[in-house]
């Protein structure tokens, strides 16, 4: 649906983490692996966790059969007690509840190594979608049956990731798919440190 082309975003945490020299990744909604690849090509030790089996089949077929990604629901982390040097989590936290949100950032902060960066990114309020379809709570709409969307803006960062060790937020354009860059969305590129 997105292409296999990855994001403008995971290059940008691609440079951040080796910047700082950071290995083991996990990659929460990892998906079908098109951000993945990119820091396996990097030679990173990546683990995901991913909801849909045909995603993760996907995944293998494009980046091995050896890749390390557990079935099931964010809202179950964790999976493993290990600590990760960095965490990479694009476009899932919008789609959690509220409660769902809170946890998803304190279980990737928790098993974030003292010193590991964890990037998030998700849709913010000039995101096309906002404002439309049903609204559920603040901030929070059913754009479409089924897809249920938490739209962040600048105080909303603050609140949910101020003592996860947030050091900035910027708005970024990320393009839809690969195929089409005029189509702009807009998110937010979220940094914390450990």
């Amino acid at each position: 649906m997105w292409g296999f082309e990855s994001t403008h975003s995971a290059a940008a945490a691609l440079a951040l983490f080796r910047e700082n020299s950071l290995q083991k990744i996990l990659i929460p909604g990892f998906g079908y692996g098109r951000n993945a690849r990119l820091f396996i090509d990097d030679g990173f030790d990546v683990t995901g966790i991913e909801i849909s089996e045909t995603a993760i089949a996907l995944a293998k077929k494009h980046s091995g059969e050896n890749l390390k990604v557990y079935h099931g629901s964010v809202v179950d982390m964790p999976f493993d007690q290990v600590l990760y040097d960095s965490v990479f989590c694009y476009a899932l936290i919008h789609l959690l509840n509220s409660r769902e949100r809170v946890k998803l950032i304190r279980d990737c902060f928790s098993q974030l190594r003292q010193g590991g960066y964890m990037v998030f990114v998700t849709v913010s309020k000039d995101y096309p979608t906002y404002g439309r379809g049903r609204q559920l709570s603040k901030d929070r709409f059913e754009t479409m049956p089924g897809v249920n969307l938490y739209f962040y803006d600048p105080d909303t960062i603050r609140r949910d990731f101020g003592k996860y060790g947030l050091v900035d937020f910027v708005r970024i354009d990320e393009a839809a798919n690969s195929t089409d860059h005029k189509l702009s969305l807009k998110f937010w590129y979220i940094v914390c440190r450990k």
